[in-house]
């Protein structure tokens, strides 16, 4: 199977940004529309909680909302405020030794759900890089100018709440924050739709996991790695995954523990099971690399690499080759 990637550059959202959202509209819905949720929130009650949790972004929402016209669907879609549920696999890790600090990361879903776009953009004056992910503003994972790294897992139970959802949330952090604790109290400050796991990082080598949840407070960790759970005794109950996402995190712990471990054997490792998927349902999309010191990421499939770096983002297009996958 194979999958296209689009690396652009696009400073605002604009009239190319209009065209994607017109091309995935229909996927959009249904990501909205989702299954298992309750009634959604009216566009008011949208732009209320955008305006009251994370203000920044309220005029740049007010922007795209112009563009797409009179259409309160496309409003709300839009807001992602009050996010269906969905899960699957990630793992990431925090490297601090030689070539460090870094994030590593594998992102693990859907072929034919994740966004082809990496995007550099610049909303409120700085550059942030990331792997996008529609609707709007969304980040699975990015780095800013300020050297502030942001990535995200699911965190593997089935709570549902009235927030958002939590790639508007990264995208958030990563306009407004400088720093881990800036980024801290931001994922601490606004409600999350579905139990979410983030990790940041910064130039310093400062770095925090963070397990969010609309059930109950955030937890602050200095975990370095991190996959699809937080309480497993929660997780087991409603996925299936869950003994495999313990078992990502355990390999990438051995990994980064072992005595005389390098950067590249971490990374190698990411590319290998059991932390590298292969299975047909939540394959491993991506690797990153993110060198919040040096402002850059690599963007890593078996045999590629493409880098980016803060300042200096290249256009272009790759077509990655998966293979036969596994059921």
């Amino acid at each position: 199977m194979q999958k296209r990637f689009v690396s652009l550059r696009e400073d605002r959202p604009g009239n190319d940004w209009l065209a994607r959202f017109v091309a995935g509209r229909a996927e959009a819905e249904a990501w909205y529309r989702g299954t298992g949720r309750g009634v959604p929130p009216t566009t008011a009650e949208c732009a209320a909680q955008l305006r009251r949790h994370m203000p920044e972004l309220l005029g740049e929402y007010e922007r795209v909302c112009d563009l797409v016209g009179d259409d309160e669907l496309a409003h709300q879609i839009l807001s992602q405020y009050r996010s269906p549920p969905l899960t699957h696999g990630c793992t990431q890790a925090v490297w601090l030794g030689e070539g460090g600090p870094a994030l590593i990361r594998n992102y693990d879903y859907p072929l034919d759900v994740v966004s082809e776009h990496f995007e550099s953009t610049c909303w409120f004056g700085h550059e942030v890089i990331c792997k996008a992910q529609r609707p709007w503003g969304g980040c699975l994972d990015g780095i800013n100018a300020l050297g502030l790294v942001a990535s995200l897992t699911s965190g593997g139970d089935p709570a549902q709440g009235p927030g958002f959802a939590i790639i508007l949330v990264l995208r958030y952090v990563l306009e407004t924050c400088e720093n881990v604790p800036e980024a801290v109290a931001a994922l601490c400050r606004v409600p999350v739709a579905l139990p979410q796991n983030v990790t940041v990082l910064d130039k310093t080598g400062a770095y925090a996991t963070v397990y969010l949840n609309p059930d109950r407070a955030p937890e602050v960790s200095q975990a370095r790695v991190c996959a699809n759970h937080q309480d497993w005794r929660r997780s087991a109950a409603v996925s299936a995954g869950v003994e495999r996402s313990m078992e990502r995190q355990q390999e990438a712990t051995r990994t980064l523990e072992r005595a005389g471990a390098r950067l590249a054997e971490l990374v190698g490792a990411f590319l290998t099971e059991p932390i590298y998927s292969r299975r047909a349902v939540s394959p491993t999309v991506y690797s990153a690399v993110y060198r919040p010191a040096d402002l850059s990421v690599d963007y890593l499939w078996p045999g590629n690499i493409i880098t980016q770096r803060i300042g200096w983002f290249r256009t272009g297009q790759y077509v990655h080759e998966y293979g036969v996958l596994t059921t």
